[in-house]
């Protein structure tokens, strides 16, 4: 009697374990060195919040355009990330959103007494450097979001399932931010939730755009309304918030986004996310079986 190795047509083919945690291990490692040796020549050209942002933004294009490369021999743009029919609506809903959320967490705050604006005597902001800073928060946040929701997350989504991904590099999502002053247990949660909020956003629509838009525009209005950004102050106006009550309404040093208003917002993100029309786009690694290489 012979059996055969190959599982029957209707049995779904398991999944292997181990290649996908590879793949997203070797994107993070050629990230991480790329990125260290960015910091310094880029500090050093363009002060420190350039290097915040610019190496960023190229070392995560750079590691996911070769993991596709290695693992998919594949390009940058198959991972939802090039432009096309829809990207302008999805990148569009995405500004919508992250700009909703902001709002959300900000003005009922300064409404009802928990926040109000104080004037920053001899400010040193200007109106070139408040025009200038969108453009480096867009680096930042397409950096992160090419990083964390493309090459590494949608090779886990494909090995692993959606779920276990998406999850997944929401946690890790979270714990890199540890290390930004104030990092708080809810301000880590929060920050894994909105790695899971971007991470669905991705799932929902096989577009990079998306989670672009959403991240862009909260990182941009929070410092635009005078609030810290995940304990970073970015001061783009002569007003900072200045809160009254703990920390649990303030988030402290990390800033609104470590209070339980962030986690309410965040709620109120997960379900409109899943409930609003979306135009989906193209991503190899969520669009194509595992054997089709």
């Amino acid at each position: 009697m012979f059996v055969s190795s190959q599982a029957p047509p209707n049995m779904p083919e398991r999944r292997d374990p181990v290649r996908p945690l590879l793949g997203a291990a070797t994107c993070f490692i050629i990230y991480w060195v790329v990125w260290n040796l960015l910091i310094p020549p880029i500090r050093f050209l363009g002060g420190e919040m350039v290097a915040d942002t610019i190496p960023l933004l190229i070392a995560a294009a750079l590691a996911s355009t070769l993991g596709m490369m290695i693992f998919e021999s594949r390009g940058l743009g198959d991972l939802g990330f090039s432009w096309k029919s829809g990207t302008a609506r999805n990148l569009l809903t995405g500004l919508a959103f992250g700009a909703l959320g902001a709002l959300l967490l900000i003005v009922p705050a300064v409404l009802l007494g928990v926040a109000r604006y104080q004037r920053i005597e001899h400010a040193d902001v200007s109106l070139p450097a408040a025009l200038f800073m969108p453009a480096l928060l867009f680096c930042g946040a397409a950096g992160e979001e090419i990083l964390f929701r493309g090459f590494m997350l949608q090779y886990l989504m494909r090995g692993w399932g959606p779920w276990a991904g998406i999850f997944t590099m929401g946690a890790l999502f979270g714990a890199l931010h540890s290390s930004n002053p104030g990092a708080s247990p809810l301000g880590m949660l929060n920050t894994a939730g909105f790695g899971v909020l971007f991470g669905i956003a991705l799932f929902r629509s096989h577009d990079l755009w998306l989670p672009i838009g959403m991240h862009f525009a909260w990182n941009t209005i929070l410092p635009f309304l005078g609030a810290d950004l995940s304990g970073l102050t970015i001061r783009v106006t002569e007003y900072r918030l200045v809160w009254r009550g703990g920390d649990l309404w303030s988030g402290g040093k990390y800033g609104p986004e470590a209070s339980v208003a962030a986690s309410a917002v965040l709620l109120v993100l997960f379900v409109a996310l899943w409930k609003v029309p979306l135009r989906k786009g193209e991503a190899w690694l969520l669009d194509s079986p595992p054997d089709s290489e």
